[in-house]
C-alpha cells in the first residue's frame, strides 16, 4: 500500500487542486498492481512547489542552476522495496505544469498525472540517462499512465 505526504509552498496550486492529497492518493490507487505495493507499506513525499524554490534545489544539489519541472530525490538509490520503505521526495514546479496558462483544468490534471509518474518512476531508480534507459522508463510510464487514465475516467 502507498502512502503518501502532499506539500505545498506555492498557493497557485490551490486554483486549479482542490485537494491535494487526495488528487495524488487516487493516481497511487489507480496503478498497475506490480506499482501498488499491496502487502507493503510504501510511502513518499510530494511538494508541490514553483519555479524559483525548484530552481534553487536543483542547483542544491544538482549543480543545474535552472529551473524544471520535477525533481526526484530517491531516499536510498537502490530502489528495493521492503515490507516497510520510504521511497523520497518528488518536487513539482506549479509554473511548468501551468504552461500555457490558457489550458483548462483537464489538461493541467493530465499534465501533472504524466510528470508524477515520471517522478514516481525516478523514486523505484528508473532513469533515462541512456538512450535504452529512456525507452525501458518510457515505456513503464505509459503502462502506468494507461491503468491510471482508464481507471480515473
Amino acid at each position: 500500500m502507498i502512502s503518501i505526504n502532499v506539500f505545498s509552498d506555492e498557493k497557485a496550486w490551490s486554483k486549479r487542486l482542490k485537494k491535494k492529497e487526495l488528487f495524488f492518493k487516487e493516481i497511487c490507487k489507480s496503478f498497475p498492481k506490480k506499482y501498488q505495493f499491496l502487502n507493503k507499506r510504501v510511502s513518499f513525499t510530494v511538494l508541490l512547489s514553483n519555479n524559483k524554490k525548484i530552481k534553487k534545489l536543483n542547483k542544491d544539489f544538482r549543480n543545474k542552476n535552472k529551473s524544471t519541472d520535477i525533481l526526484s530525490f530517491p531516499f536510498d538509490g537502490k530502489g528495493k522495496i521492503f515490507k516497510t520503505t520510504y521511497l523520497g521526495d518528488i518536487i513539482i514546479s506549479y509554473n511548468f505544469i501551468d504552461r500555457p496558462k490558457s489550458q483548462n483544468l483537464k489538461i493541467f490534471k493530465d499534465k501533472l498525472i504524466r510528470i508524477f509518474i515520471h517522478g514516481f518512476l525516478h523514486l523505484l531508480n528508473f532513469d533515462h540517462k541512456k538512450n535504452k534507459d529512456f525507452k525501458i522508463m518510457l515505456k513503464e510510464e505509459d503502462f502506468i499512465y494507461q491503468s491510471v487514465i482508464s481507471k480515473l475516467n
